[in-house]
Formats: C-alpha cells, sequence, structure tokens
C-alpha cells in the first residue's frame, strides 16, 4: 500500500543566529521536526517554532488550468536543464504562493517519492489533471522523453487556455451590452420617470402617445420589478442547469449557438483550432490517431464536432484517411482539410495540424479583437437609444406646452 502523502504546512519562528542577534521567520515543511533541522542547517537556534494560523476567511485560492500550465511549464524548464524530477517539485513548491497549488504539488512529489509513477500520482488528481493530460504524461515516461512530452503539454495548455480566454471574451461582451442596457432603463423607469408623472399630473391636457406609453410602462416596473428581476436570475439558472444536467438539452444550444452571428463564428473556429491542437499534441506523443480522436472530441467544446470526431474516429479505424473523413462530415473548413491531407501525403501528420491551430487560433483572435471594436460603439448606441429615448417621452409634454404657450 502506497505511503499517504504529507501535506506541505507553514510553520513561523523565532531564535537567535549565529551572533546572537534576535531572528524570526516562515519556512514550509511537512513536520516540525523538519523545520527545526532546516533551521540547524542555516545557523539558527530557534526558541519557538509553530504553525502559521490560517486565515479565517480566503484559504487556499482555486487551482485553475493556468497554474497547470505554469507548473508543466516549470517541471520542463528543470527536467531540461537536467533536475530530477522528485528535486524539481521541491524547487517549484518553494516558489509558489498559492497554498493549495503547493499542497498539490508536494502531494504528487511524495507520491513519486515512494516509488509511483508520475502518471499515477497525477491520476489521483482528477481535478486538476484530465485523462489527457495523465495519458500524454504516462507516454512521455514509457518513452523516456518526459521532458519534451512536458513541454509538448505546457504548449498545449498554454494555447488552448489563450484561445478559451478569448472566446469568453467574445460571449462576454454581447452580455454585458445587454445587462447594463436593462440596468440603465430599468433604473430610469423606476427612479426617474415617476418624478416628471408627478409634474405631468399637473398639466390637466392629455400626453402624448409616447410618453403616454413610457409612463404606464414605469407604473408596471415599480409594482412587478421584483418579479422580473426573479424572472431573469430565474431563467439563467434553470439554463445553466439544463445544460449541465440535460445532455440532450446542452447539444441543441451547442448546436444553435454556431449559428448566431460573429460569436457563433468564433466558437465554430475555435474547435477547428481545439481540434488541431489537441490531435496535434496526442498524435505526436505517439498515441495511435483512433486512440487520439477520442481524446480529441472531447476537447473541442462543441457537441456538434464531438459527433463529427466520434464518426471520423469510427471511418479511421475501418481503414479510411483522416481527410476523407473530415470532408465527409461538412463541419470543417477546406483549409483545415487540405492542411491535414498535405500531412498524411507527406507523413509529416502532427507538425500540418499544428499549423492548422496556429491558423484558426490566429483567425479567432482577430475576430475577437474586431468585435471588441464593434461593441463598443454599440454599447453608445444601444445605451443612447434606451435613454434618449426615455429622455424624449419625459420632456415632449413640456415642449408641446411651449409651442401652445408661445
Amino acid at each position: 500500500m502506497a505511503q499517504k502523502a504529507k501535506k506541505l504546512e507553514s510553520y513561523v519562528w523565532s531564535g537567535k543566529d549565529r551572533r546572537g542577534n534576535k531572528a524570526k521567520g516562515e519556512l514550509s515543511g511537512v513536520s516540525l521536526a523538519l523545520i527545526k533541522a532546516q533551521l540547524r542547517k542555516q545557523g539558527i537556534a530557534p526558541d519557538k517554532v509553530k504553525k502559521k494560523s490560517k486565515p479565517l476567511f480566503g484559504g487556499s485560492k482555486k487551482i485553475t488550468r493556468f497554474d497547470v500550465a505554469m507548473l508543466t511549464r516549470q517541471l520542463a524548464t528543470m527536467m531540461k536543464a537536467g533536475v530530477p524530477l522528485v528535486q524539481s517539485f521541491d524547487i517549484v513548491a518553494d516558489g509558489l504562493e498559492n497554498r493549495g497549488l503547493q499542497e498539490l504539488v508536494m502531494s504528487v512529489r511524495n507520491d513519486i517519492a515512494s516509488g509511483t509513477s508520475f502518471a499515477e500520482s497525477l491520476r489521483k488528481h482528477p481535478r486538476q489533471f484530465d485523462d489527457l493530460y495523465c495519458n500524454l504524461v504516462d507516454s512521455g515516461e514509457k518513452s523516456g522523453a518526459l521532458e519534451k512530452m512536458l513541454d509538448r503539454i505546457a504548449i498545449y495548455l498554454e494555447k488552448t487556455e489563450i484561445l478559451k480566454k478569448k472566446v469568453k471574451k467574445a460571449m462576454t461582451y454581447p452580455i454585458a451590452v445587454v445587462v447594463v442596457a436593462i440596468v440603465v432603463t430599468a433604473i430610469l423607469l423606476v427612479k426617474v420617470v415617476p418624478q416628471f408623472e408627478s409634474l405631468f399630473n399637473g398639466f390637466g391636457a392629455e400626453l402624448p402617445v409616447f410618453t403616454q406609453m413610457v409612463v404606464r410602462l414605469s407604473e408596471w416596473m415599480q409594482t412587478w420589478w421584483f418579479v422580473v428581476l426573479l424572472g431573469i436570475v430565474g431563467v439563467v439558472v434553470l439554463f445553466k442547469e439544463s445544460k449541465l444536467r440535460s445532455q440532450k438539452f446542452s447539444d441543441i444550444v451547442d448546436k444553435y449557438i454556431l449559428k448566431v452571428p460573429i460569436v457563433g463564428e468564433i466558437l465554430d473556429k475555435s474547435a477547428v483550432a481545439k481540434f488541431g491542437r489537441v490531435l496535434s499534441t496526442t498524435f505526436a506523443a505517439g498515441v495511435p490517431l483512433v486512440d487520439a480522436l477520442e481524446s480529441v472530441a472531447g476537447a473541442t467544446g462543441n457537441a456538434i464536432y464531438r459527433d463529427a470526431i466520434m464518426r471520423i474516429r469510427s471511418d479511421v479505424s475501418t481503414g479510411s484517411q483522416l481527410q476523407a473523413s473530415m470532408r465527409a462530415q461538412g463541419v470543417f473548413p477546406v483549409m483545415a482539410i487540405q492542411l491535414t491531407a498535405i500531412g498524411e501525403e507527406s507523413g509529416n501528420l502532427d507538425g500540418m495540424l499544428e499549423k492548422v491551430a496556429e491558423h484558426y487560433e490566429a483567425v479567432v483572435n482577430d475576430m475577437v479583437d474586431n468585435l471588441t471594436a464593434l461593441i463598443e460603439p454599440m454599447i453608445m448606441s444601444v445605451l443612447g437609444v434606451l435613454v434618449g429615448g426615455l429622455i424624449i417621452a419625459m420632456y415632449l409634454p413640456i415642449f408641446q406646452m411651449g409651442q401652445v404657450v408661445g
């Protein structure tokens, strides 16, 4: 049975140095005895050593995919420099500020030190290291090229996370426009319009139709604003839960979101970029094409491409060419198919798939930048129409009264 991994703890200490001067500080280690031994090696005579108290709020920060990418990049760099794997983990752990990540690194390090393989140690932490990551590390260990494989994994993680961030940015902007427009309009209807309404009551004349519509809408909002708010929150929560719990609903959303102007095209090109990046990485690692395609299917982030790639996997397993099967699906761009065909004919499939990934990553990057530039004036236009419309509705009776008096 494998020895249970010990957690890295922070200790605060105070004591005297070699000259007899008072000193204090903080060290990380797995036990109090080891901390004291480490202090003595540094010439410190410890008077008091105790565990650092944990904050009541805040605790460990969440471990993100960028954290995992950074960890992989550091390990690859140190292994290339000839530093042993266990020692590499020690060096990485010392430089980490994220408590949760530090504990994760030491847990994996202790497992490896006790004789467990790197891949098996990672499989104990599925939330941070998925099957694709573990399988690639396993391939690197078995082939004796772990440092090269870690470098490839780091590139794959860095590129996919940057791409994901770009796509999220593209999705967030339109939502932000809608949210800002709704909030500003609601505030005007609930807080500003009623002030004008009391003024209009003293006119004794019939209000313009546009103004009447706005006043009625304001009265309705004042009465039912909490229902509207609960309804919006309910729809958002219901949508998220349905997408998580129902595969069928999630697939329908994936299908129709690709048809949304601009955003749909960004998601489409993003899926192609992920296809090229993941398949290039796995195939270059020596994973058979049929097995690699299975890993790629779940990594594209869209049900249309997932189903298409699973059909490609079925075709390839019966002897079909990859590019021919891609063409038959009707979802892959012509350039992606042509580059794949060149890669198959030249025997450099992983290299050409990497070019597919780089090309479509650049396309997504340009599209997101263009969308950002387009959205900024759109926000001003939408807010201008809404706010301007409400202001015109409020001042229209005053203008008409002025004309009558004149």
